[in-house]
This record gives structure tokens, sequence and C-alpha cells, in this order.
């Protein structure tokens, strides 16, 4: 975690009960682009999360508990609990990078607290929404820029990565499941991030040019894409630079965990016996769109998930 800006009030909770699935009964609209992410309380928790244990679960459902105290919307919970899986791994350290401790890594020399004050949970937590809540607009912001404006990190697109399992964390110890809605299509997109609308919004612009192998489009002298050629371009306009070939832009990553839910803006790969030849951007309601094949053109069709040859996904980032 770098630097981070000090705040002239110091903000000291006691420790809070962890209320599971005590949150306002309200849908709660945040993340927008022209479709939009839902954070819906469902009354219900799982309380498990694969890939996460109990130790782990507990500090999330104190950050969930504190920011419902705080009367922090529910979208920002998912934004606090994501900051935390990227600097702790949800775990309360007693070490980090120079003076940086605890669940979000907080630094005493930057004006957090003393290390007493960061080592407990619920005032970490509280510190976190404070500065998030002193973020303006940012309700509006994608949860990566919202989470870099009060981290300051080194690593300023480290934390979108991390949206889906913040989501289904949330979901486990405070009951409110986040969907990203939108018709899946070019007419009602849902974008998670600003970078994965843009990308989105290229693509859809380019729906009828035809499949050309090695296209790269007209802005580059071709009169089409192909499959990679398309996905290359899109993120392109996003400043996102992806490999040439679908089989160079699956190997550069990262990858979305198998089983996890996918987001708009995804990259999803087919392979034959083993060698990927195919990819598309996933575009939200089980649909992609992508440049399929010779004779076809530009055009959305359903993401096929199983069979056909579905190798897995990734979720490009910008570079660091």
């Amino acid at each position: 975690m770098g630097s981070k800006i000090a705040v002239g009030v110091t903000v000291v909770v006691a420790m809070l009960p962890v209320l599971l699935g005590a949150v306002p009964q309200a849908v709660v609209t945040a993340f927008t682009g022209n479709g939009s992410t839902t954070c819906t309380p469902s009354g219900t928790t799982t309380r498990t999360v694969p890939g996460y244990g109990p130790d782990q679960l507990a500090n999330a459902a104190i950050i969930t508990s504190v920011g419902n105290q705080l009367q922090v919307t529910e979208p920002g919970w998912v934004i606090a609990v994501a900051v935390a899986i990227q600097e702790s791994t949800l775990r309360n350290l007693d070490h980090g990078d120079r003076d940086s401790l605890g669940l979000f890594q907080q630094r005493p020399s930057q004006g957090w607290g003393t290390p007493q004050q960061i080592m407990d949970p619920t005032y970490a937590a509280t510190q976190f929404y404070r500065h998030l809540q002193a973020v303006p607009s940012w309700q509006q912001m994608s949860l990566n820029d919202a989470a870099q404006a009060v981290q300051r990190s080194g690593t300023p697109e480290a934390y979108g990565r991390h949206e889906a399992d913040a989501e289904a964390i949330v979901a486990a110890v405070a009951g409110v499941a986040c969907e990203h809605t939108g018709t899946g299509d070019c007419t009602n997109i849902a974008a998670p991030t600003p970078a994965a609308l843009t990308a989105i919004n290229y693509a859809c612009g380019q729906r009828g040019l035809p499949y050309v192998w090695g296209g790269n489009g007209p802005e580059l002298g071709d009169a089409g894409f192909d499959c990679s050629g398309l996905t290359r371009a899109a993120y392109g306009a996003a400043g996102i630079p992806l490999p040439r070939t679908s089989r160079e832009q699956y190997a550069a990553g990262p990858r979305v965990p198998a089983g996890a839910p996918l987001l708009p803006g995804d990259l999803v790969f087919y392979a034959t016996a083993g060698r990927v030849h195919h990819v598309g951007l996933y575009v939200g309601g089980g649909n992609m769109i992508d440049a399929p094949d010779f004779g076809q053109a530009v055009r959305v069709e359903p993401y096929r998930h199983s069979g056909d040859g579905y190798i897995g996904s990734t979720r490009p980032v910008s570079p660091r």
C-alpha cells in the first residue's frame, strides 16, 4: 500500500457487534454505466465462501457491520471488502510494507491512528469508511477507482480484480447480493468499470463489420476484424493493451477463478484439443460480442459456457 492522505480527525469506535444480515431493506444502485449494479438485501447468509476461511469471513463481517452502523450503502461494503482482500487477504496482519498494519494496511505515519488502533478491525474499518465518504461522488465510481481514491496504492489497478469475490463475501456474511443488471446487448450495457464500459461500447460500434482473418479493423486499414483483433481494439480504446492472438490474450490473464460469476467486460475463450482458437467479449445477460468466423459479421450472440470448447475467461486490467 502506498502513502495515504492524513486526516485531522481521529475516529475511535468501540467494538460493534457483528450483525449478520442486519442491513437496510432497500435496493442500492452503484457503479453505473448504461446499465447498473444493484446490491439487494436478501435476508439470508451462507457464511461460507470457497477459498476463504472462518477468520477471514469474521473480519469481513466486522467490515460490513461497521459500514451498516455508519450508514454507508451496501456497494461501499463491497469496496471495503475488496480492499481488505487486496491489502491483507482479509487477515489482521501485524506487519506490512514500511509501517503498514491491519486489514487495510493503514500506516500510523500517515495519520491513520496508532498501531494499537489500526490493529482493531472495527477502528480500521471505520477509518476506511470515513475516508471513502470524503471522496466526492464515490458512489458513481468504479470499485477500483473508489478504492484507489482512499488507498493511494502503488498498484492502482489492483482492487477491481477482487470485485466478484467481495460481492460473494458480502452476500455470505451480510445477506446482500449484488447483480450486474442490463439486457446483455448493446442498448443497455452493464459495466462494472469505466474500462469495461469503453471496451463494450467500442465493440458494439463494430457490429456488422465482416470477419477478416488477421483483421484489425478500419482504423488500421482492414475491412473488419478477426476475434482477437476485435477484443484487442476494444480494450485498446480503453487504454488497456492486449496481445494480438486469442492464445496470447488467454495466457496474459488475469484469469477469472473457476466458478466465479462473469462480469461484463470479461473475455471468454474457446479451445480445441487444448489450443485456444477463439475469444469473445462478455456483455452480460448470457451474451458476448465477437467476430465469429468467415462469412459472418461482428455480432452479439449467446455466450457458450459449457461444451463447445469453452476453456475459461480473463478480466483485463490497466497496466500498473
